[in-house]
């Protein structure tokens, strides 16, 4: 299972992405094509058109790393658009590997606990 901290931002690309794409190129479409810094600390996370493959791209201090997922069956919720990405939190980021949509309303809603009780 993947874990990030909490201070790093996953962005979704929106719509469908050409997986085909190797770690620079994807680097280039985050910079170029979304304006983001791909050397900062954060996920950028892609899904192809049938919605079954994802690619997540990571800066670690001196490279990237490229993380690969495909599914057997089903596909992910992914979310939809041509352009641009979203920010998502981890949480968010684990709802939708394991199949479940961004819109979750039946999920137990975050607590910070100040005190025990």
């Amino acid at each position: 299972m993947l874990t990030l901290p909490s201070s790093h931002p996953v962005y979704l690309a929106c719509g469908p992405t050409d997986l085909r794409k190797s770690i620079d190129a994807l680097a280039a479409l985050v910079q170029e094509g979304f304006g983001l810094n791909p050397f900062a600390p954060g996920l950028f996370v892609f899904c192809n058109r049938q919605r079954n493959k994802l690619k997540a791209l990571l800066w670690d201090h001196n490279g990237f790393w490229l993380l690969y997922r495909r599914l057997e069956r089903g596909t992910f919720s992914w979310p939809t658009g041509n352009e641009g990405t979203i920010t998502v939190s981890g949480r968010e980021l684990r709802w939708l590997l394991d199949g479940l949509a961004l819109e979750q309303r039946h999920a137990h809603p975050s607590v910070q606990a100040q005190q025990v009780l």
